[in-house]
């Protein structure tokens, strides 16, 4: 039996990385016997990369970490890559054997014992399992997923001309798949979700390019589910794919279904070894040390199969795993990257340690792979507080240092964000939708209205979901308490968390719940005295248009808008008379629990919906607290029906709101309205929008719709969940803490935001030639005066810059307000939110 100190099992990036390591040891060394063996079951190295398609662009993600291996990597095509490592593999000699599978692992440190699937068996001290996850994919799970057509991966995407191909998945894999597949086939891919938040930069990009070219032959569903795959029976396609959209069943025909939806681990093959894996979930991965060392002594685990599937990431384990086998503890590579975010800390510790110590100390993340939480601290923010003067001074010298240091980096690292004890970390009403977890001291979570009561959390607890999950303001003021430590999470990573953790989202599910609970019923109420009502509950979501409750039928609950909105609608004698739009932290359907059960209106999604259903048990349960909040309710109620009311006797109003939410000032924050009975067609708001904007308006007056006295011009409405920040590969759209939603100078001019915005108010630009001043067009007559110029030619500076995405900001920062309102002469002009509707209500029709 042969034996080795070292066996390295699986020859894809992290494995060659290893081997590679492995084989510089020996010839520094000078080792008459090999120190190690690379095996490989497949017949090449890199199978995973073999059976990309051909001429996949493979990317060098992510782009902010170093590389740290004996085999060279750059982005490149599959081709390039395979042949760099197959040089690679005969230049430093490494031993590796092809078609060696392995059946079997025993044994512990120093005896292990290897089995292959011919029979033979080798001896090693150590084991690397760099297998990867790929060989096990993740089946669609729904009835006709295995009949013929139905693929889990693609070869060569030039094989397929002229056909139908459905592809599924938001991940890399797919999105790669779908844009090579559209080159000479009509190609729709399926997102279960509503952006590609999985996806690398590039090809967040890629896609998103692909599905607004109107030349590509790309689309996309997105909050699509499949829930059936039957054979064809038009005679031209051999399959038929029924879709579960938003807006319904949807049967597609198709010709063939590639779905990528992810691998799942060798459970068995890991359970034999002896790995012990922390749940039962198809997906778990082992639990390693910071070294990869599971928990079998002596057996590592590197690569996709320890939770980091990037190619320079499986890479960079594959060299370190090695140094330490062979005793050398060097820092991973990313390790410079925490110590940025850790440099404002009022104590030094070691990054690793501070890590684990976080980690430990936020049950949320205790659910997380060490290496995914490791990357979550990486895209996040560390917020420390000071309550001593002449600490925080010195501190923001420090940081200020780090940060020229750091100003040449591309991209450029994050470090810790500092505040003073006491200090406000978000006012109520701002505009935001990070998350924060508490990793030390105290915060307090201020509240101002009648009954509400201040809450202080504490280590381990978290705040900011509901802004998360709903899009709307901050509910309360979040102030900095004593000694202060904070992880502050990107919207982006804490949803692509919720949508790859069921854990993780049950547990900001079920303090969503609690939190909304406390605010509009039991304000004085602790976690442990909602807990049962909270696990009662559920979260329930309704397409946009589907019905939540009827008209007449008898309710048993009320709901809780967590996000989108409700429109409610009641049948009269002569049509369906909208009363009331209801936005997201609001109660709908409370009167059927307090009063007459027979609902009065149909409440109907008006766009993507999620409520909280509270049953009556549990409402009763509610209300009969010492604290409950019944007179708050009670007047609320009162405050409904007398509006319902005045809406039905006024259908004039009705008709108005009808027409506001057909416009989209549903989801509406700051929307420009013009009162025509006041307008006069100056278009002093067009040219004062065009003179504050580097020469271009992004107010378009004479287009819109008009209802009656009411004008709804093209412009930006500042959504709560603007769909144009929606797969935006830069990120370079962003909400002000006042709600203005605008662009900063990162846009890259993809397009995607115009094509993401439902109502026209964003189109890509050249930069307008500078005009001659004010002075010299009222003096001399030269240039066209204030406003754009219609059909302006770019000089060749504009040119080389491109085209890029222009709209609307509410003049963000601008002193007194925005100059489309300030230059109206009779104020015709003005801004409102969904909370001002009832100042356009109140004045008839004209």
């Amino acid at each position: 039996m042969e034996t080795y100190p070292l066996v390295i099992i699986g020859a894809g990036p992290a494995g060659l990385s290893a081997a590679g390591r492995a084989a510089a040891y020996d010839q520094q060394s000078g080792r008459e016997t090999p120190g190690y063996i690379l095996l490989e079951g497949y017949e090449a190295h890199a199978k995973t990369i073999q059976r990309y398609q051909l001429r996949k662009l493979v990317m060098a993600e992510p782009g902010f970490l170093d590389l740290r291996s004996d085999f060279g990597f750059q982005k490149g095509s599959r081709e390039e890559v395979l042949s760099a490592w197959s040089e690679s593999l005969q230049s430093q000699r490494v031993i590796i054997r092809f078609g060696a599978e392995v059946s079997g692992i025993s044994g512990t440190k120093g005896n292990f014992e290897v089995r292959l699937a011919n029979g033979e068996k080798i001896a090693a001290g150590h084991i690397v399992l760099a297998i990867g996850v790929a060989g096990n994919p993740r089946k669609l799970g729904v009835p006709g997923d295995g009949l013929p057509g139905v693929e889990y991966h693609l070869d060569d995407p030039e094989a397929f001309e002229d056909e139908t191909i459905i592809v599924i998945g938001a991940g890399d894999a797919a999105i790669e798949n779908a844009v090579a597949l559209s080159a000479q086939n009509d190609v729709i891919i399926i997102n279960r979700g509503d952006e590609f938040s999985r996806a690398k930069d590039g090809n967040l990009k890629l896609i998103l390019n692909a599905i607004n070219d109107p030349a590509q032959r790309l689309s996309c569903f997105y909050n699509t589910k499949t829930a059936e795959v039957t054979a064809g029976d038009d005679g031209k396609h051999p399959l038929t794919i029924v879709l579960d959209t938003p807006n319904g069943q949807k049967p597609v025909p198709c010709n063939r279904i590639i779905a990528r939806l992810g691998s799942i681990p060798p459970r068995r093959f890991l359970e034999s070894a002896g790995v012990k894996l922390p749940n039962a979930r198809p997906d778990a991965l082992p639990e390693l040390s910071r070294t990869y060392e599971s928990n079998v002594e002596g057996l590592y685990i590197i690569g996709s199969l320890a939770g980091y599937p990037l190619i320079k990431q499986a890479m960079n384990q594959g060299h370190d795993v090695v140094e330490y086998i062979n005793g050398n503890f060097i820092k991973p590579a990313d390790q410079p990257l925490l110590e940025y975010q850790f440099h404002g800390l009022p104590f030094r510790r070691d990054a690793a340690e501070l890590l684990d110590l976080f980690q430990h100390r936020i049950p949320m993340f205790r659910q997380l792979n060490a290496l995914a939480f490791r990357e979550l601290i990486i895209e996040g923010t560390i917020i420390a507080s000071y309550g001593d003067d002449r600490l925080y001074e010195e501190t923001e010298r420090s940081l200020k240092t780090l940060s020229n240091t750091l100003r040449d980096k591309n991209p450029r690292p994050r470090i810790t964000r500092i505040i003073r004890e006491g200090e406000y970390i978000y006012r109520k009403g701002d505009f935001g939708a990070s998350m924060f977890t508490i990793a030390e001291g105290e915060v307090i979570l201020e509240a101002d209205e009648p009954g509400q009561h201040d809450m202080t959390l504490s280590r381990g607890e978290f705040f900011g979901e509901s802004s998360l999950i709903s899009g709307r303001p901050r509910l309360d003021h979040a102030r900095a308490g004593a000694n202060c430590l904070l992880v502050e999470t990107p919207r982006r990573i804490m949803v692509k968390l919720m949508n790859s953790n069921e854990e993780v989202r049950r547990g900001i599910d079920w303090i969503f719940i609690v939190r909304e609970l406390r605010r509009h019923f039991a304000p004085r109420a602790g976690f442990a005295d909602l807990r049962e009502i909270a696990e009662a509950c559920e979260v329930r979501h309704f397409k946009a248009g589907e019905v939540v409750f009827k008209e007449g039928e008898v309710g048993d609950s009320l709901h809780l808008v967590r996000s989108g909105s409700v429109t409610l609608m009641r049948h009269t004698d002569k049509n369906d008379l909208v009363l009331a739009q209801v936005p997201s932290g609001q109660l709908v359907g409370e009167m059927a629990l307090m009063g007459d059960p027979v609902r009065r209106e149909t409440a109907i999604a008006t766009l993507a919906l999620e409520t909280i259903e509270i049953r009556r048990p549990q409402f009763l349960e509610l209300i009969s607290r010492e604290d409950a909040q019944i007179e708050r309710l009670q007047a609320d109620v009162t405050r409904h029906v007398i509006d319902h009311t005045l809406m039905e006797v006024r259908p004039e109003a009705g008709a108005m709101m009808q027409f506001l939410m057909s416009e989209g000032l549903g989801e509406a924050t700051n929307a420009i309205i013009i009162n025509e009975d006041l307008c006069v067609g100056c278009d002093n708001c067009e040219k004062a929008c065009a003179e504050t904007h580097n020469g271009i308006s992004r107010l378009d007056r004479k287009s819109g719709n008009t209802f009656a006295h009411i004008h709804v011009p093209i412009s930006c409405r500042h959504c709560e969940q603007p769909h144009c920040m929606k797969d935006c590969p830069p990120d370079a759209i962003h909400r002000a803490v006042d709600g203005q939603v605008f662009i900063d100078e990162t846009c890259i001019g993809c397009g995607n935001c115009e094509a993401n915005c439902p109502y026209d108010a964003i189109r890509m630009e050249y930069d307008a030639p500078e005009k001659p001043g004010l002075l010299q067009w009222l003096l001399l007559g030269r240039g066209p005066g204030p406003g754009e110029t219609p059909g302006y030619t770019p000089d060749a500076a504009a040119k080389e810059k491109g085209k890029k995405a222009v709209k609307c900001d509410a003049c963000l920062g601008r002193k007194g307000g925005p100059a489309c309102v300030n230059a109206c002469p009779t104020g015709a002009a003005i801004r409102i939110g969904p909370e001002r509707f009832i100042e356009l209500l109140d004045k008839p029709a004209a």
